[in-house]
């Protein structure tokens, strides 16, 4: 099944007309507002390189399943 979506204002301008795929393997450095020196911290802190790895972190994950539950028991 083919998916389109518009991810212009989250990436920087040299990745917009990258696939999916291609962006799960992108440097976090592709995400507009993410410097090569913030992807070089994460990259040193937590070993996350591409912005798969860091939609797939735990601590990414625990922080979102924190945010979204106290947002449900508001």
């Amino acid at each position: 099944m083919a998916i389109s979506v518009n991810l212009d204002a989250v990436l920087d301008k040299a990745y917009e007309s990258k696939s999916l795929a291609e962006l799960a393997d992108a440097p976090v450095s592709a995400l507009a507002g993410v410097s090569d020196a913030d992807g070089e911290a994460l990259q040193k802190a937590f070993n996350i390189k591409t912005i798969g790895d860091l939609a797939g972190h735990k601590y990414v994950k625990a922080a979102q399943a924190i945010a979204e539950l106290s947002r449900l028991a508001k």
